[in-house]
């Protein structure tokens, strides 16, 4: 299951829920295991080695350090160390103390979480792990404290992680656009290839280029057009077929709305004075 982090995060922001239990466990390679989750949903933080673990005969996720795991109540589950290595990792079971706010049910729910590597993260789960160790109402309300404080930093490390995640995507589509901005390219064609909806890549090129992709593969055809009407004498069909628009009259129609010239007047004018033409590009 695909999880936002904001909405998580608000999601336990307003949940009502406590530590059930804390374990560690370590188990050698090939070893597998079938069986049902505990009566409580709970994080699985990889230490070390990795895993495979599928609820209700689901797609297996690997888990390795760098990642999270989340399951909920009364799943089945197929557990299995992958590798050479031995898979140890720290299992923190949570009980929800009274009714969820709407969206999200935690008990039902598994996902994956990215956080990457986090020293910080790493050393709240040691200290979470020694002080859960320890009997007493002092220990047991550190263990509460620290457990949150694992929560808002694997909160802050997958946001963060996913920034990083979402502007490489953007540069992937982008680069895609420029080497492809020739073909029959739709934004649907984008998002499918991508795999993505056609919501998420508009945000994507809101957020980073600053207009909608449809608009930026126009942008980019167009200001390649004015490139190739200011280098050549090639007729304003065959240009307008270069840069992606085998219809020359809607060619001209855009490229007259953008630049206030129709192409044969652009090239008249700028042809032998192209720095004359200041504003060249097409901006957001």
């Amino acid at each position: 299951m695909q999880i936002d982090i904001n909405e998580l995060a608000e999601h336990f922001a307003h949940t009502s829920f406590r530590v059930e239990q804390v374990c560690r466990y370590v188990r050698d390679p090939g070893m597998s295991c079938d069986g049902y989750t505990e009566p409580f949903p709970g994080f699985v933080f990889p230490l070390r080695g990795k895993a495979e673990f599928a609820f209700n005969g689901g797609t297996p996720y690997t888990l390795a350090p760098g990642s999270v795991l989340h399951g909920g109540a009364h799943m089945r589950l197929e557990r299995r160390v992958i590798g050479n290595t031995q898979w140890e990792y720290l299992l923190v079971l949570y009980r929800i103390c009274a009714p969820e706010p709407p969206g999200l049910c935690l008990s039902k729910v598994h996902f994956q979480l990215a956080p990457g590597p986090s020293p910080r993260l790493t050393e709240l789960l040691a200290l979470l792990w020694r002080m859960s160790r320890q009997p007493g109402g002092v220990p047991a309300f550190q263990t509460e404290t620290l457990f949150r404080c694992v929560l808002a930093e694997l909160f802050v490390c997958v946001r963060n992680q996913g920034n990083d995640e979402e502007q490489a995507l953007f540069e992937h589509i982008s680069e895609y656009i420029q080497e492809h901005y020739m073909d029959a390219l739709t934004v649907r064609a984008l998002a499918e290839l991508n795999n993505l909806n056609e919501n998420r890549l508009f945000y994507l090129f809101k957020k980073y280029a600053g207009m909608g992709p449809g608009k930026f593969l126009m942008a980019y055809r167009l200001n390649r057009a004015k490139e190739c009407l200011l280098a050549s004498d090639a007729p304003i069909g065959e240009v307008a077929s270069s840069v992606g628009y085998p219809d020359a009259l809607y060619f001209s129609r855009i490229f007259k709305k953008q630049f206030g010239l129709s192409p044969s007047e652009f090239r008249r004018r700028f042809r032998n004075n192209p720095s004359a033409f200041q504003d060249g590009s097409i901006h957001g």
